[in-house]
């Protein structure tokens, strides 16, 4: 067989001017938009790490933020709690010194109202008490109330114990000028000199002495000489009406104990 060499290079030229042409006109365009195609999924995930990253930057930030509004509502909440304990403290302390306050003022304005009650019962006890002995005496004895409190200031002069009498005494004995006889009324003249004549009969001596009229007495009557005193009223009966009617109105308190009744009161000596 023989080779026809013009037609086998006829083919080769071909066949080269295809391969240009194909390689001109279609690998590179291909090629062209491969690479084009590779630069744009590379740019585009480039694009996608980018956002990535700052949607992860963002979401770390979104957390931290988050985080610090958790911790400052924390605080927050944990302060708001001390503030309203610390106010709460504040209002029931402020509470209580109110009430305390006004438990002290209900309990004064008590013992006002009560002190003024009992010195009002006792007052119009005394009044009645002192009214009705003048009455009972007048119609019974014919013998005022005045001469009959002297009489008995006069016979506890006369039964003064050893120790009051020696006091006196002294007393008496050291005096620079009269001594006081204070009584709730005048004493009549009589009744003076009974006073005058007990003294100077249980010391000896003539006693020189001063009436005066003091109402503080409470209808009875009182000897000072030089700061020893020997008295006798019926203040000692309104003491004890006055602590009765004190344990009748306040029932907390404890009651005063009574006197036995018919019992005078007792000799009173000061030094």
């Amino acid at each position: 067989m023989l080779i026809n060499w013009f037609t086998v290079g006829a083919q080769i030229l071909n066949f080269l001017i295809l391969v240009w042409l194909l390689k001109h006109f279609l690998y590179k365009p291909i090629l062209g938009a491969i690479d084009a195609r590779e630069k744009r999924i590379a740019a585009e995930l480039a694009d996608a790490d980018a956002k990535k990253a700052e949607a992860q930057k963002e979401r770390d930030d979104f957390q931290a933020k988050n985080k610090a509004l958790d911790e400052q509502r924390a605080a927050l909440l944990a302060k708001a709690e001390g503030d309203a304990k610390a106010e709460r403290e504040r209002l029931l302390g402020d509470a209580r010194k109110e009430a305390a306050a006004l438990r002290e003022k209900q309990a004064a304005t008590l013992r006002n109202d009560r002190a003024r009650l009992v010195g009002e019962i006792t007052r119009l006890a005394r009044d009645e008490v002192f009214e009705i002995a003048r009455k009972a005496l007048l119609d019974l004895a014919t013998v005022s109330l005045e001469e009959r409190i002297g009489e008995v200031f006069t016979r506890r002069l006369r039964e003064l114990d050893a120790k009051a009498k020696a006091d006196l005494g002294g007393a008496i004995k050291t005096l620079k000028g009269p001594a006081v006889v204070r009584s709730a009324f005048d004493l009549g003249p009589g009744q003076r000199a009974a006073i005058q004549n007990a003294l100077n009969e249980d010391f000896s001596a003539n006693v020189p002495l001063r009436f005066e009229v003091a109402k503080d007495t409470v209808c009875g009557i009182e000897l000072m000489a030089n700061g020893q005193k020997v008295s006798w009223s019926i203040a000692g009966y309104l003491d004890s009406l006055e602590e009765k009617a004190g344990a009748v109105l306040d029932t907390q308190s404890t009651p005063a104990a009574a006197q036995p009744p018919g019992e005078e009161p007792a000799l009173r000596s000061v030094a």
